[in-house]
């Protein structure tokens, strides 16, 4: 049973949004996922980590596993939840979204940018920073950082 809210509890004003450092490894990462965004114009180009909004009646867990299905393909399991700076814990995105952001392993399938993403890369602790990652998405990958075996 998910101890997440459901959409809509957080703060009315900011869209519920979810997101996965997807890792090849929960016990012991060693790469992380970087998904290249097609659109919106402003941030095509730019690097992220899959994820996308919360539906209403979906618990943040249910929207992740939803959108990492849609968007790459695959089935994952969940790790430990990456604390954001905001009073709940998620991640700033700009003024109107909020991201809780979860370590996820794929369990089943291989990614492919299916929808939203026109390239997918695995990024070892000496390539972290070798894609142009959007901005908002930035201070995440630099909590996952430290996580990545050397």
């Amino acid at each position: 049973m998910s101890t997440t809210a459901p959409y809509g509890s957080h703060n009315s004003l900011t869209v519920d949004v979810v997101g996965a450092a997807l890792v090849d490894d929960l016990a012991r990462p060693t790469r992380l996922l970087a998904a290249r965004r097609t659109e919106p114009s402003a941030l095509a180009g730019g690097w992220e980590l899959p994820g996308g909004k919360v539906d209403p009646g979906e618990s943040e867990e249910q929207a992740l596993h939803r959108e990492l299905a849609e968007e790459l393909g695959v089935r994952v399991r969940l790790g430990e939840r990456l604390t954001g700076p905001l009073p709940d814990g998620r991640w700033p995105l700009g003024a109107d979204y909020a991201m809780a952001v979860w370590l996820a392993e794929v369990t089943e399938g291989t990614p492919e940018p299916l929808e939203d993403h026109d390239l997918l890369a695995w990024a070892g602790a000496e390539t972290l920073y070798a894609v142009e990652w959007l901005p908002a998405d930035l201070p995440i990958v630099r909590a996952v950082e430290p996580l990545l075996a050397r």
